[in-house]
């Protein structure tokens, strides 16, 4: 590959996750956009793209709102909704950008206003408390029943865990429990992370069950957040300075896939194919398998959706999730970690951000700057984030030899 077809990561921002309410969806844009144009080295006016996504309000261009505030330079605007993928797509649409040698520089940004917002992926917690309020307990049941059987999401991956266990065994309510356990320890080293508690097991499982297994702490949480990142083509890097190559972070590969067809699975998606497809062409465009992994951050809306993605992302082999978690490996100290920073359950998920938030994540500890929660070392990071509809976005980052 030559350098004018690589793909950088020049700089890259995420704001607190949590509730602001002192600031609208543009002012948390703005905050992430000139975070990461800052910590690119470079202004608006390098900028040749600019791919913004939200979902919430999708139809309101909050690309061109967001413009406004930074800066309106003429150049081209895709305004991204890709579900809970809205994020890894903006990203995506900025490197297609790149690599096309359209543009030297690309922006994209992934923000949402969520708090208090009900329940739309796992739930929301009481101002100034440690509890979830979910809208609507225990979901509704689809008009049409059909592979999985309910449209709400909480229902959705609490039968995607248990259909999991009922095919390879080794699974139970603690073992769920237990998966939320280990985030929510990890967000304790999380500055940005919107909920940084510790939670025992015991009080983990003696929540309020929302739908088993999952209970309240073992659910992504809504929020308030936003996250941007600048990318640039290999031959625009050669020309930056030392210390600019040095933070860069080459994206080996870029995946998006969609749900297949599949006969009698037409109501709901099944996340498990789309993400085992995004993530084997993802190892094969980066060259590197899944034991080269030092750290994976991946889309964790519920504790039972950690357990499959494991397998989808062959991190273990076929039906031995349960045995790797038991492990250890998923562990901040273990031999594969996964969801470092606390994860959806602690770390929030503001839904156009995530994707982008995840790959901050990475980018950080591949660039040693994860502070008390790095992982040293790591030289090879994988992200990914599933949106129901369906969407999937793997990326596999690399540390830069500079």
């Amino acid at each position: 590959m030559s350098a004018s077809d690589e793909v950088w990561i020049l700089g890259i921002q995420m704001t607190r996750f949590g509730k602001h309410p002192d600031l609208d969806t543009v002012d948390l844009a703005a905050q992430a956009a000139t975070g990461a144009l800052s910590d690119a080295g470079v202004t608006m006016a390098d900028i040749g793209v600019l791919a913004a996504g939200n979902l919430m309000n999708a139809s309101a261009g909050i690309g061109q709102q967001l413009q406004k505030q930074i800066g309106q330079t003429g150049i081209p605007v895709y305004n991204v909704a890709n579900a809970c993928a809205t994020g890894a797509t903006a990203l995506r649409t900025a490197i297609m950008a790149v690599k096309a040698g359209e543009v030297d520089y690309g922006l994209a940004v992934g923000v949402e206003k969520l708090s208090g917002a009900g329940l739309l992926a796992g739930g929301s917690r009481k101002k100034d408390t440690d509890t979830w309020t979910p809208a609507g307990r225990y979901g509704a049941v689809a008009p049409i029943d059909g592979r999985i059987g309910t449209e709400t999401m909480p229902g959705v991956f609490a039968q995607i865990g248990m259909e999991y266990g009922h095919k390879y065994g080794g699974t139970s309510f603690e073992l769920f429990a237990r998966i939320s356990e280990k985030n929510h320890a990890h967000s304790t080293l999380n500055p940005l992370a919107s909920y940084q508690k510790r939670f025992t097991l015991e009080q983990i499982m003696n929540d309020v069950m929302i739908a088993y297994p999952n209970t309240r702490p073992m659910c992504s949480a809504n929020c308030d957040g936003a996250a941007a990142a600048v990318v640039c083509n290999g031959e625009t890097l050669k020309s930056l300075s030392l210390e600019q190559r040095r933070r860069a972070v080459k994206v080996s590969a870029s995946v998006l896939t969609t749900d297949p067809y599949e006969e009698g699975c037409q109501v709901l998606p099944n996340v498990n194919t789309l993400t085992r497809k995004a993530a084997a062409i993802a190892y094969d465009q980066a060259g590197v398998g899944p034991g080269d992994l030092d750290l994976v951050e991946l889309h964790d809306c519920f504790a039972t959706a950690e357990l499959v993605h494991y397998d989808n992302l062959m991190l273990c082999e076929t039906g031995g999730a349960a045995d790797f978690f038991n492990s250890g490996a998923t562990w901040r100290d273990g031999t594969t970690p996964v969801n470092v920073s606390g994860g959806l359950e602690s770390k929030g998920h503001p839904i156009a951000a995530t994707g982008i938030a995840n790959i901050w994540e990475v980018c950080h500890h591949l660039r040693g700057e994860a502070g008390d929660r790095q992982i040293e070392g790591a030289t090879v990071g994988l992200a990914h984030v599933i949106g129901l509809g369906s969407a999937c976005g793997v990326h596999i980052l690399k540390r830069s030899a500079a």
